[in-house]
């Protein structure tokens, strides 16, 4: 492993450190780089300008296969599981801790994989990563049984066992973010894991497991297969010695997950999928000019690639008019730029493909009656990147294209309401329910809210306001199973009840 890299504050001095990059383009399984089985890649291209970053290893079944026999002969000889949960938490404190110290590599490595500003690698992704996994490693010895109130000749009591060998599939948009999401609780509940990253933004996920190794995990605890959904992802989903795949992702994988458990050994699923968010703004909001930057920044950031995107905006109509304007100067003078400049605010979307399906979905909703108030355009094609500028649509109605499905991208659609049935009901009208937002000065109105609105996640007077310590995941078509905080540990663990009766 090359060693880590050093901040630097100009466009000119990251590209240069982005050149002395060394980037991951195998898999790690049992503690080792491996090239697929097969001997095949894939191109990995940068969202910044289209140029080849590397080629990485296509893992397909043979693959997947190795990964998911090292991680189970692992658990069976209980080299990380039959520790005492001190160790545990000291290898995964460890863990953290180089994390900390390569956080620009790793920054880095997101960034060019990515097409998210350097700013924001540097400044959230990857401290939000090491956070997770200190925060699991505080956690893991915290973890109680039960005992059950029983006769005097029986002694009844319930522990936490791990599950076994955990398969999770990552997204592309928090790639090590997200990956430790699930990593961190799984791993500090005693499991085993493969992790197949998106084959777009792998390279974090790779580097960060053979700092794990370093940090004393026991080889074959963690292995990383990358590869195309398709290939490894399908293979390690349908896995008959895999007992729980945890994703995060679309709807539809979601249910070819589904399918794939029911078609192999009936292993756990849990999914976080899609959403289409609604920020409610009263008229009796105390601040508009905060709640205009939330408005702004809520579907902005990471160039509107999002799970929790706010990508619905319901306003009151007496203040509509005027608001809408504050969040369209928001963003107009939102910069957008090369992701390596440290000064850029808003970079690339993640592949050609993902912007032109943000482009169509902005035609779409022209086509059915939305009117464009900012951006709705590519911008910086010269650079032969991907980037689409902040959108803002107003007179979107709720039958709308761009009110009821998931773009994924830089779009931010402006619905109007008169009263609070109303806007709980355009709120609540579509097939997803991961988070909400409410703009209100009014404490009764906000109580009367969040009871209303459904959703996993709901935000009053501020946008995703929450860190590891609250539970996330949705409602309806946004999945089920939480990811962060305590509850995401026993997730990974069954309960196990035991009775041992004995003379008095």
């Amino acid at each position: 492993m090359s060693a880590a890299a050093k901040p630097a504050d100009t466009l000119a001095g990251v590209i240069e450190a982005m050149q002395a990059l060394n980037t991951p383009d195998k898999a790690f399984i049992d503690g080792q780089w491996r090239a697929s089985h097969s001997g095949r890649t894939f191109d990995n291209y940068s969202s910044r300008d289209g140029g080849l970053i590397n080629r990485i290893a296509a893992c397909d079944a043979a693959d997947v296969d190795a990964a998911v026999a090292s991680a189970r002969a692992a658990f069976e000889d209980r080299r990380w599981r039959g520790l005492a949960p001190k160790q545990r938490k000291t290898v995964l404190r460890r863990f953290a801790e180089l994390m900390e110290d390569h956080a620009e590599t790793l920054a880095l490595l997101e960034c060019l994989d990515t097409g998210k500003p350097i700013s924001n690698t540097r400044g959230f992704d990857i401290g939000a990563a090491i956070n997770t996994t200190r925060y699991y490693a505080e956690a893991l010895d915290k973890i109680y049984g039960e005992v059950a109130p029983t006769p005097e000749d029986r002694l009844s009591y319930v522990v936490h066992e791990p599950l076994g060998v955990i398969g999770a599939i990552v997204p592309w948009n928090f790639p090590l973010h997200m990956a430790m999401w699930k990593v961190a609780p799984a791993l500090a509940m005693g499991n085993s894991v493969v992790l197949k990253p998106a084959e777009n933004s792998s390279m974090s996920a790779l580097y960060a497991a053979q700092l794990a190794v370093e940090a004393g995990l026991p080889a074959g605890v963690w292995n990383v297969v990358p590869g195309l959904g398709a290939e490894a992802g399908d293979a390690l989903a349908h896995h008959m010695d895999v007992d729980m795949i945890t994703f995060t992702g679309s709807g539809p994988v979601g249910r070819q997950l589904m399918r794939a458990s029911a078609d192999s050994n009936l292993k756990r699923v849990s999914l976080e999928l899609g959403g289409k968010s609604p920020q409610i703004v009263f008229a009796d909001c105390d601040d508009l000019d905060q709640a205009a930057a939330n408005a702004a920044w809520g579907v902005f950031y990471n160039q509107g690639q999002v799970c929790t995107a706010a990508s619905r905006l319901l306003v009151e109509a007496s203040i509509k008019d005027a608001f809408v304007e504050k969040v369209a100067d928001i963003a107009r003078n939102i910069k957008v730029g090369d992701p390596f400049d440290p000064a850029t605010q808003f970079g690339a979307m993640i592949s050609q493909r993902q912007m032109n399906t943000a482009l169509d979905y902005i035609e779409k909703g022209i086509a059915e009656g939305g009117r464009v108030v900012a951006g709705g355009r590519r911008v910086l094609g010269d650079t032969g990147g991907y980037y689409v500028g902040p959108t803002l649509l107003d007179d979107i109605t709720p039958d709308n294209v761009l009110a009821q499905e998931e773009v994924f991208g830089p779009v931010l659609s402006v619905l109007t309401f008169e009263d609070e049935a109303e806007a709980y009901r355009i709120a609540n009208g579509t097939v997803f329910g991961l988070a909400a937002g409410v703009w209100t000065g009014n404490v009764s109105r906000a109580m009367r809210a969040v009871k209303a609105l459904q959703a996993g996640l709901v935000w009053v007077n501020g946008w995703d306001a929450c860190d590891i310590t609250s539970p996330f995941g949705g409602v309806k078509q946004s999945g089920f199973g939480r990811d962060r905080s305590l509850h995401a540990l026993y997730k990974y663990a069954d309960l196990k009840a035991i009775s041992i009766s004995y003379k008095v």
